[in-house]
């Protein structure tokens, strides 16, 4: 696990992780067909304001989740850098009309980690604009359990896509039966869904999975990793946020 630390610490009350209203959007989401984030269904935009784009030079490379003012969960494979930016409140990539947050951030230290621990924290210098078309998601609760067959959704700009924002649903695996597809390369760290038609890809990286409880979504996985050929036969693994969480409650309270 890694922490990306941005500009100075600010002790604010903002960066509760249970923020009034995190996981409803004013703008609703429809989610039909559950089609593929690769060549897939379109989300509605602006209806996932969580969503974070991290570009270097205008150009797209990874996902993320804003989950307060001050914070956005990414995956550490990432890599990301002080040249990087993050953008929120974006649908569309190819487009320059779209009212945009670009918060740079400085990489003080990056240390590798193995991919049991997949997750990044990105602390933003300036504390991003809360709106209707940018706001934060819940997390997941620490040693929250999820039934196999359970639909969430994941989206994100895979490389290989259409420039505007991707969504899918997908159903959740237990890790048994994930390694079904992976053997031991599952880890009580991990969570898996997929494996039903539909994939996320490259490009979605360090985005969101998420589940809706009592119409709340709440941040469930990171997209970590899968097949190389982004088959839609064989799930994809994401960092599981209910065993992360006391280290992220851990990072955000003392940083």
């Amino acid at each position: 696990m890694i922490l990306i630390s941005f500009g100075q610490r600010v002790e604010t009350q903002a960066d509760s992780l249970s923020l009034p209203g995190c996981g409803v959007q004013e703008i609703q989401p429809i989610i039909s067909g559950y089609a593929r984030i690769v060549n897939g269904e379109e989300a509605v935009p602006r209806s996932w304001p969580w969503q974070v784009s991290l570009q270097t030079n205008s150009w797209h490379f990874c996902g993320g989740s804003l989950v307060s003012e001050r914070w956005v969960v990414t995956a550490a494979h990432c890599g990301v850098t002080k040249s990087n930016v993050v953008v929120l409140g974006e649908h569309d990539r190819s487009s320059s009309q779209e009212k945009v947050q670009k918060l740079v951030f400085t990489h003080p230290q990056y240390n590798s980690n193995t991919i049991n621990n997949d997750i990044a924290l990105i602390k933003l210098a300036t504390a991003a604009e809360l709106g209707s078309t940018v706001a934060p998601v819940c997390l997941a609760a620490a040693g929250e359990q999820y039934r196999s067959g359970q639909l969430c959704v994941t989206t994100g700009w895979a490389l290989s896509t259409p420039s505007k924002l991707q969504q899918t649903a997908l159903p959740l695996l237990t890790n048994e039966e994930c390694k079904n597809y992976w053997d031991g390369n599952i880890l009580d760290s991990m969570i898996c869904a997929g494996a039903a038609g539909s994939s996320s890809c490259m490009g979605d990286s360090g985005g969101p999975l998420v589940c809706q409880e009592n119409r709340v979504w709440y941040l469930v996985g990171i997209v970590s990793w899968g097949s190389s050929r982004c088959a839609t036969t064989s799930p994809g693994v994401y960092a599981r946020v209910s065993l992360l969480r006391p280290w992220i409650d851990s990072i955000m309270a003392n940083n």
